[in-house]
């Protein structure tokens, strides 16, 4: 995962990244490169409120491919955040954030049915009614009584 400065010249940036797959290429094997595009960050890194997400997948061939990508992405300007994480096998693919970009309204609606689940706990809502209910019931028997003593 390369995060990436979306104020950096767009050839640096796109310099950057045919390294880093040229690299892959050359010592592994590329499986899949994802442009995310730029998002929000979650927290400033180097005062920035946002950056360019590329996911790489690949394969290493050869353990020192991690250790050049490591350092050549440590030194480069360009790059605010990166990560390279192994994966076990048997984990699941990325999820093409793309496709899901290009769908906002079926990502409105997986939100929608999110919201739904909380929406749910008004129903809830009158169970204290019904205390309530039972309350007065039961001040009801008191004045009862109180009247008939």
């Amino acid at each position: 995962m390369l995060l990436l400065d979306p104020q950096a010249e767009e050839s640096t940036r796109t310099k950057l990244v045919s390294d880093a797959s040229a690299a892959i290429k050359k010592d592994g094997e590329l499986i899949r490169h994802d442009r995310w595009g730029e998002r929000q960050l979650a927290y400033h890194i180097d005062r920035k409120t946002s950056a360019e997400y590329h996911l790489l997948q690949f394969h290493a061939s050869n353990p020192e491919l991690l250790g050049a990508l490591d350092r050549s992405l440590r030194i480069a300007d360009v790059v605010l955040r990166f990560r390279l994480i192994k994966l076990r096998p048997g984990v699941p693919e990325a999820p093409d954030v793309q496709a899901s970009a290009s769908a906002p309204a079926a990502r409105a609606g997986a939100n929608g049915a999110e919201r739904g689940t909380p929406a749910e706990a008004p129903p809830a809502a009158p169970e204290p009614a019904g205390e309530t209910a039972t309350t007065a019931n039961s001040g009801e028997g008191q004045a009862d009584s109180g009247s008939a003593g």
